[in-house]
């Protein structure tokens, strides 16, 4: 599809109104991260205070609209914008890390802008000179970016019917549809919607939260990621500007960093909540687990068959860390010069570590009981939220197509398809 670089002013003109639950971008005072070490230390930080309320969040479907504008007005949702457009452009691995940090105190803060930086990176990689500049000072000044990609009903989870077509009225096109699994759009300034346009093309329309004739429905109702606000996007005759729409099926007839950009977030999310699960696995049994009568000790901490499945879950979540850092710098290296080897190879590392993050983080969630004991499971501890989470979110993509592409990729030199589940 053809982008016009004059028409800046018609994306001005489609700034969201102030949202009735949110602070308005306008007044909103947004930190600046400079550098990787500040975007870390940042993290670290809000996740003390996320941490704190996690549980009831989750156990009430408390909305965290406060600790989202806390998020954004740290600047850690302007951190992978370019530097030479404002951003820190931290490397993947530090963003991943971020990410990981931020899940570790509460899965759904962690997942809700795992699409804002998809975005962000679709407009890195297939943004014209004057969307680049108009979308990244947006994010850089506060503005959040949602999702409304997927769909139901479809034949595969990867189709999409939602429509793109000229405006028989005017300049433009219009927007037909409905979306689900919208992750974040609940909380948006801009959603990000793939459409269909008139040439059977997947293209991305980036359209306002508050457009006519665009309802976004909180119906999510998943046993874990419960705050994630990922329900249903209508779109009703939904106008959008010609500069409004990126292409998105080009980002991956051609080797990009997309697909694997995508995964890597996703395996950062399941790295935090596996990590949250650890930590009350261990606190739980150094303070109110009772060791097993059969095992001799006097504390549960003691116990020789607990050590060993301690040790064996310290292992696993140490190589899932492991793998994921090696995963961002292959990333790295992939998005510095990406040709259909070096995106091969970053897609295929994060493929592993998506798979050992996976396995560590349902793996931690249920260790948790078996090692802690029956008091870990009442109700006021509310810690079945750790494998609820890392099951409701494990469920994105299938682990067995990734063994399978891993092995293919190894053994036979096929390189993995380019789309962005992998």
């Amino acid at each position: 599809m053809t982008q016009t670089a004059a028409a800046s002013a018609t994306l001005l003109d489609t700034l969201p109104p102030p949202s009735a639950t949110s602070t308005s971008t306008s007044t909103r005072l947004v930190a600046r991260i400079r550098d990787e070490a500040e975007a870390l230390a940042a993290a670290r930080k809000l996740a003390e205070d996320f941490r704190r309320e996690a549980g009831l969040r989750d156990r009430e479907r408390k909305l965290p609209w406060d600790e989202l504008e806390r998020y954004v007005r740290s600047g850690l949702w302007g951190i992978s914008v370019p530097r030479e457009y404002g951003g820190a452009g931290v490397s993947y691995g530090t963003l991943a890390e971020v990410i990981a940090i931020i899940s570790a105190a509460d899965g759904s803060l962690g997942q809700i802008p795992q699409n804002h930086f998809y975005a962000v990176e679709l407009i890195r990689v297939n943004g014209n000179e004057t969307q680049k500049r108009f979308f990244f000072e947006r994010v850089l000044q506060g503005d959040r970016f949602g999702n409304a990609l997927a769909e139901l009903g479809t034949r595969t989870s990867h189709e999409r019917k939602t429509s793109l077509t000229r405006n028989p009225h005017g300049p433009g096109y219009r927007i037909n549809g409905r979306k689900f699994y919208a992750t974040g759009a609940l909380y948006a300034d801009w959603v990000p919607t793939s459409v269909i346009d008139e040439q059977g093309v997947q293209q991305l329309a980036i359209v306002p939260r508050h457009a006519a004739g665009l309802t976004v429905i909180d119906d999510w109702s998943g046993f874990g990621q419960r705050t994630t606000g990922s329900g249903s996007a209508v779109f009703d005759n939904v106008q959008v500007p010609a500069d409004a729409v990126i292409g998105f099926a080009s980002a991956f007839t051609r080797p990009t960093q997309i697909g694997p950009l995508a995964q890597i977030l996703h395996a950062a999310i399941d790295l935090g909540i596996a990590r949250a699960a650890y930590a009350d696995l261990l606190e739980f049994v150094r303070t109110r687990s009772r060791p097993w009568i059969d095992s001799g000790v006097e504390r549960a901490g003691d116990d020789p068959l607990t050590l060993r499945e301690v040790g064996d879950l310290t292992i696993q979540l140490h190589a899932a860390e492991a793998l994921l850092q090696r995963a961002g710098d292959r990333l790295d290296t992939a998005a510095a010069e990406p040709t259909e080897d070096s995106v091969a190879a970053a897609s295929i590392a994060v493929a592993e570590a998506r798979v050992l993050t996976t396995d560590v983080s349902l793996a931690a969630g249920s260790k948790l009981f078996e090692l802690a004991g029956s008091q870990a499971t009442l109700a006021e501890h509310n810690l079945d939220r750790h494998w609820r989470n890392a099951r409701t979110h494990t469920l994105h993509d299938p682990v067995r197509w990734k063994y399978h592409a891993i092995g293919n990729y190894v053994l036979n030199g096929q390189k993995p398809p380019r789309h962005g589940a992998l």
